[in-house]
């Protein structure tokens, strides 16, 4: 009997020995994901049931929401990326109770310490800090986008070329990349002939196609990279407009199809930017705030941004909206004094001082090669001044090869066909491309976050007279440094009230390169000469007395 009892004993603390080390571990701030079987079969899920969620319990014992989606047949998932290091504790809700596969189901799953070198899961997830104009990883760092507009590289590239792609992005200092996940009038379906979704009385949606997005999204995050993928795509005029999800299909149906989206991808490390080229103000601007409000009404994992058409500023009608973290607008792709003008003097430059603290990103600038009067210069131009007009956050870049995927041979459907277009491979290493990397390198010597528009210290602004020689000043706070954006050669004139002595150098964005600055100096007032006839930011950096 004695020996029976201590074998029972010695079988029951070999299972619960067992059952522990058996608990699945998932990295800190790397996607979990649990499977559920439903035990019934449902016509469309995404209507039939109004409700799938877990209730994950960190080990602190603060709780998280994470909305389930359906993935085809009977197979349901969860996917969430935890960011307390212990054990986790979830358990679902189905609307439909009797539903013994999707209903009171519990689990538990290990976070662990991550091992990733990469500064995204050793620092953790993107935060905006509030009463700041930039964002942060979870650890307070803060972090600078630099995006890359690559709206067709999920739907049409091979693992191959997206590898190649994202590769080539992290050497250059990017660290977003923007992309679309539905079909839309730039891409009608994916590489596999899918589409996300039909919609005639009712909206299906298509998980085969989401399941070949997955790979992209997680390819995207495994370099390091934030991806940002437009949920709607929602330009309501030109050719292909019917293909735009946030424009075609009703309000409840657009609500349904982009919190499918935040619920698949809630795992990954993610911007979500809610529409795409849409126009969120005047008669669309209800519609627009009542998707954002109900999709983001459960405060999903994630930060949101929004990408309006050229030349909106949605700052004013979006300052209430607590789900929006981020104020993106699009310049629109031109050099003409309208577009050079909106961005120095329009609403992007003289309202950000009024609204709420948010980081404002010109998410769309000019793309390379877009028309051939559009080159490398171009987007120089509009990405500083984009940056300075306001405190600085963040930049993307587009080549009008890349966010089509442009093969060669190939065309932009519903875009005409632009002559001489380059192939996508070709375009990342435009010269713009790159000098956007050397633009993150420099920035990333100095204290960007702390930088403000000081305009006020020219004594001449020279955009008056010509509109295209707009010098942007910024300064930081503490007042220790400057930074003159001179986009053609001009002698610089700057207040200097307290008469402090600063170091002085040229940082050249076309090449990367940086000399020493010769400085005039008078009671009050600084001059500088740039050095060539290309455009250079003057920094001065005050000297301690």
């Amino acid at each position: 009997m004695k020996t029976y009892c201590l074998l029972t004993c010695f079988f029951i603390l070999t299972l619960t020995a067992s059952s522990q080390t058996s608990i699945r571990a998932t990295p800190r701030w790397a996607k979990f994901e649990q499977n559920f079987t439903s035990s019934q079969t449902y016509d469309n899920p995404i209507y039939d049931l109004k409700d799938f969620h877990a209730v994950f319990t960190a080990p602190s014992g603060r709780t998280t929401k994470i909305n389930g989606f359906w993935d085809g047949g009977t197979s349901f998932k969860v996917r969430f990326a935890p960011d307390e290091i212990g054990e986790w504790q979830y358990q679902t809700v189905c609307s439909d109770t009797a539903n013994t596969g999707l209903h009171a189901q519990q689990g538990s799953f290990i976070c662990e310490a991550n091992d990733s070198d990469l500064a995204l899961y050793q620092r953790g997830t993107l935060i905006q800090p509030k009463g700041t104009y930039h964002l942060a990883y979870h650890d307070g760092t803060p972090f600078l986008w630099i995006g890359c507009t690559a709206w067709n590289g999920g739907l049409k590239s091979t693992e191959e070329e997206w590898d190649t792609y994202l590769e080539h992005r992290v050497d250059h200092h990017y660290n977003v990349i923007q992309l679309v996940t539905t079909q839309w009038r730039g891409g009608d379906q994916n590489s596999e002939g899918q589409t996300a979704y039909e919609y005639s009385d009712e909206l299906r949606v298509n998980p085969e196609f989401y399941q070949h997005m997955d790979g992209k999204i997680d390819r995207v995050n495994e370099y390091g990279l934030i991806a940002a993928p437009v949920l709607l795509w929602a330009l309501p005029s030109v050719t292909g407009r019917y293909l735009s999800p946030g424009y075609s299909l009703p309000l409840e149906e657009a609500v349904i199809l982009a919190k499918y989206q935040v619920a698949r991808y809630g795992g990954n490390q993610v911007v979500w930017m809610l529409g795409g080229d849409g126009r969120y103000a005047r008669e669309y601007e209800q519609r627009w705030l009542e998707i954002g409000r109900r999709v983001f009404a459960d405060n999903p994992p994630g930060l949101v941004a929004q990408h309006p058409h050229g030349r909106l500023w949605i700052g004013d009608n979006h300052a209430a909206e607590d789900w929006l973290d981020i104020v993106g607008y699009q310049s629109s792709h031109s050099d003409g004094q309208g577009t050079v003008d909106w961005i120095n003097k329009g609403e992007v430059a003289t309202r950000w001082p009024h609204l709420p603290a948010r980081p404002v990103i010109n998410l769309e600038p000019n793309y390379e090669e877009i028309r051939p009067t559009i080159d490398a210069e171009d987007v120089r131009n509009a990405s500083y001044w984009s940056l300075f007009a306001t405190p600085i956050s963040g930049i993307t870049y587009g080549a009008n090869a890349i966010w089509p995927w442009i093969r060669e041979g190939e065309s932009i459907l519903n875009h005409g066909t632009p002559k001489n277009l380059s192939t996508w491979r070709e375009s990342m290493n435009l010269p713009g491309s790159l000098q956007i990397g050397y633009l993150a390198e420099f920035l990333h010597q100095y204290e960007w976050w702390n930088l403000r528009p000081a305009n006020e210290l020219l004594v001449d602004q020279p955009g008056d007279e010509q509109y295209n020689h707009f010098i942007s000043v910024v300064q930081s706070i503490d007042k220790n440094t400057v930074m003159a954006y001179i986009p053609h050669a001009s002698t610089l004139k700057l207040y200097n009230p307290s008469n402090a002595e600063y170091e002085a150098t040229w940082f050249n964005p076309s090449d990367n390169s940086t000399v020493d600055a010769q400085l005039k100096t008078s009671t009050g007032m600084i001059e500088a000469a740039s050095p060539s006839e290309t455009d250079y930011i003057l920094v001065l950096q005050k000297i301690d007395e």
